[in-house]
C-alpha cells in the first residue's frame, strides 16, 4: 500500500470554494499546492486536475507532469507546454490547451473540482501533445504516492 500524500493549499480549504482568481470567471491561474510527507524516493510530480461535475465523467482541465520534487508548488504556473522554471516540466493537453484551465461551469451550476498529485519514481518520457489518459497510463507501475484536494466552484 502507497503511504498517502498529503495535498493542501492556502487558497482554499478542502471541499471550501474556490476563489475566483483561480477560475475562467477570473486570472485563470493555477492555486498554490502545498504538500508533505513526500515520499524520499520520489523523483518527480505530476498533477491532474478534473471537473468532477462535468456531464463527461472527470472532466480534465490540467495535466502536468515531470515537476521536480518540492514541497510548495507555486501559484500560476506559466502557459505553455515546457515550463522552464521548473527544469522543463511538461503539460500536455488538458481541456485542449498547455496550461491551467480554472473552473468555469455553466448555468451556475456547483462543480466539484479534483488536483490530485502524484509522487513518480522517474521521469516521464511523454510528448507534450500527450492527454491525462496517456500521463495515467505512463505512471502505471511509477506511483509511489497519490493525494488530493477538492474544490467547488458555481
Amino acid at each position: 500500500m502507497k503511504d498517502q500524500l498529503t495535498v493542501t493549499s492556502p487558497a482554499f480549504e478542502n471541499e471550501a470554494v474556490i476563489p475566483i482568481q483561480y477560475t475562467g470567471r477570473g486570472e485563470d491561474i493555477s492555486p498554490e499546492l502545498h504538500l508533505s510527507a513526500i515520499n524520499d524516493n520520489a523523483k518527480s510530480l505530476a498533477i491532474i486536475m478534473d471537473d468532477m461535475g462535468h456531464p463527461i465523467p472527470a472532466y480534465n482541465h490540467w495535466v502536468i507532469w515531470n515537476i521536480p520534487v518540492m514541497e510548495i508548488i507555486p501559484q500560476n504556473i506559466p502557459y505553455g507546454p515546457y515550463i522552464a522554471e521548473f527544469n522543463g516540466a511538461i503539460q500536455g493537453r488538458g481541456y485542449g490547451r498547455h496550461r491551467y484551465r480554472g473552473p468555469k461551469p455553466p448555468f451556475n451550476w456547483s462543480h466539484l473540482y479534483q488536483f490530485n498529485v502524484y509522487a513518480l519514481d522517474c521521469l516521464l518520457d511523454l510528448p507534450s501533445k500527450s492527454r491525462k489518459r496517456d500521463l495515467l497510463a505512463a505512471m502505471q507501475g511509477h506511483i509511489l504516492q497519490e493525494g488530493s484536494l477538492v474544490g467547488r466552484f458555481r
